[in-house]
């Protein structure tokens, strides 16, 4: 697999933008400027909650987070399109990023080049596919044992809507006041905005199919 997490330095990049320094940025975040800075230096990792309280500080969504492919990926998929003008009866996901055709509205990607985020509590996002839609994020989410989505187990919120499948392990959800256990095979959708949190209560990694809408 291609390491593509370069979580900081599209943290750093957006934050820039935006105007923020990083000292005010650790402020409103409620963390210290030397965590932001190790995690611009890809010396840390936030956690989940983190990461969306950086999304909703800077008024992006978390796929910005996952950003543009590497120049070799790019390069890659000039290749797999010429591939594709030359035997156009046949498209594998293993040569192409998207169909030169369809290019902003369909998204093929193999398992060697999906976009990852590797966050802190041993928990990570792996993008399955893309398309120009904002605020979307269809996911592989993976959370080793006894690793959950803030750091201390608290509850977090956002914006938006998450529909989640649990391919193995297990998942202890907080959503409110509710605790749900998903056993390998079970799903559910509920709204961000309640406050919530997710651990791997297991022994085995949890592998899960997430689709986050909005930010």
């Amino acid at each position: 697999m291609i390491s593509m997490d370069n979580l900081g330095v599209r943290l750093k990049s957006v934050r820039l933008s935006s105007g923020l320094t990083l000292r005010e940025m650790a402020r409103r975040v409620n963390v210290s400027p030397s965590f932001v800075s190790q995690i611009e230096n890809g010396k840390a990792q936030p956690s989940v909650a983190t990461l969306y309280a950086f999304s909703k500080l800077l008024g992006v969504s978390i796929d910005e987070f996952f950003g543009d492919r590497e120049p070799e990926d790019r390069a890659h998929a000039a290749a797999g399109r010429g591939s594709l003008e030359r035997a156009s009866d046949r498209v594998s996901p293993s040569n192409a990023w998207q169909l030169s055709e369809y290019a902003n509205r369909v998204s093929v990607v193999h398992p060697s080049h999906r976009p990852r985020l590797d966050m802190a509590e041993g928990v990570v996002w792996e993008r399955l596919a893309a398309t120009p839609e904002r605020g979307v994020n269809f996911m592989e989410i993976v959370y080793a044992p006894g690793a959950t989505s803030s750091a201390g187990g608290e509850l977090q919120s956002h914006e938006g809507y998450e529909y989640g499948y649990v391919v193995s392990g297990l998942l202890e959800v907080t959503i409110g006041d509710e605790i749900f256990t998903l056993n390998a095979g079970e799903s559910l959708g509920f709204d961000s905005s309640i406050a919530h949190v997710f651990k791997n209560i297991g022994t085995d990694d949890m592998h899960g199919v997430w689709f986050v809408h909005g930010k």
